[in-house]
């Protein structure tokens, strides 16, 4: 089922998403409709619903997260809110003199290390991958001890670079979200190991 967040918005996360058995958040670009996202991330969050973000998804997951149980309640992505107090989401240092927009974008293959025993390590079945990115704002690390010291798990890592690529929950049953797109390497034959997982966990949740 397609829900519009900005419907979400409207009516509220309650009344929109009280019967499903998952949620994913998928990537985009612009602010119309993040707080829409944030709301649904929220529910997922509190309600135990097996939950996905993918790129801009799992920005807003992080924003959540920072906002709500952080206790940052102007966490944003300065991507929409440049003065932002509290830019959990941000544009890298070495990216603020680019001009030209595709010039400060992330494209393409990169490595990934993952954490032993999460989520996303059961789901692939190794600790070293690798997956391809579009995007420009990246997960600003000035805030990962605030986020870790509350619950949230690194679960990867693209080391050369010291980018945070895929986050968990300690307390949730299946909560990950992830800054590449793994769209782009599925297939309807040979679905990607992410979406194999999160499928897997709404039947679980469906029971």
């Amino acid at each position: 089922m397609y829900l519009d967040s900005e419907k979400l918005e409207e009516v509220g996360a309650e009344k929109c998403l009280s019967d499903v058995d998952g949620i994913l958040v998928p990537g985009g670009f612009g602010e119309r409709g993040t707080e829409g996202k944030i709301q649904a991330i929220q529910f997922a969050r509190v309600n135990k619903v097996p939950f996905f973000g993918i790129c801009l998804g799992m920005q807003m997951a992080a924003v959540e997260y920072a906002r709500n149980v952080c206790h940052l309640p102007e966490a944003f992505s300065s991507e929409f809110k440049p003065e932002c107090e509290s830019p959990v989401i941000h544009l890298m240092e070495g990216q603020k003199g680019v001009d030209r927009k595709g010039g400060t974008m992330r494209l393409g293959a990169y490595p990934c290390s993952i954490t032993k025993g999460t989520l996303a390590q059961k789901a692939y079945g190794a600790t070293e991958i690798s997956e391809r990115h579009r995007h420009r704002y990246e997960f600003n690390n000035n805030f990962r001890s605030a986020l870790v010291d509350q619950g949230m798990i690194i679960s990867g890592m693209y080391k050369e670079g010291d980018l945070v690529e895929i986050i968990e929950l300690t307390d949730h049953p299946w909560f990950l979200g992830c800054q590449f797109h793994p769209e782009f390497k599925s297939k309807p034959l040979n679905p990607h190991p992410l979406f194999k997982a999160f499928i897997g966990a709404t039947k679980v949740n469906r029971g």
